[in-house]
């Protein structure tokens, strides 16, 4: 694609519904971790305000080490997902289904995360963390090109 998409009387390009379908997929995997969260720590008994659960109580109870595993995944989620739909807005501007299809395969990759740091075996999260930086580089590269490609046309 040599020209940059304008709309004329729209405000999005064609087929950024897709962009729209993946940023949705983001919003339905952050409130399952939550969920997720949410069970482990009644399953741990670990009370509120109290993030994590101690390392006293991590290590002497499997239910709040799984806890803590969970939590993690989610906080690290929410660190990164900024990014993510920001970097996925930006390049669905030019490349809307490649753009979906990188955040969608990302929140993918973060529910295998949840579910492999949520076994209470940190180590088996190496996988999936890897899938998501490597997405997460694609989605940032796709976006620095359309910003160069909008500011070398003038947009």
């Amino acid at each position: 694609m040599s020209t940059i998409y304008v709309p004329t009387g729209q405000l999005t390009p064609p087929s950024f519904s897709w962009v729209a379908a993946s940023l949705v997929s983001v919003a339905t995997l952050l409130q399952w971790q939550g969920i997720s969260v949410g069970n482990a720590r009644k399953k741990a008994s670990i009370p509120y305000p109290q993030a994590y659960a101690e390392k006293a109580e991590q290590e002497s109870s499997m239910d709040a080490k799984i806890f803590n595993c969970k939590q993690r995944a989610h906080q690290n989620t929410l660190e990164n997902v900024p990014v993510v739909i920001l970097t996925t807005l930006i390049g669905g501007l030019r490349y809307p289904i490649f753009a979906a299809a990188a955040c969608g395969f990302w929140s993918v990759t973060r529910i295998l995360y949840m579910i492999r740091y949520g076994t209470g075996e940190p180590k088996k999260r190496a996988l999936p963390i890897r899938l998501n930086f490597f997405t997460q580089i694609v989605l940032t590269v796709l976006s620095g090109k359309v910003v160069f490609d909008l500011i070398k046309a003038g947009v």
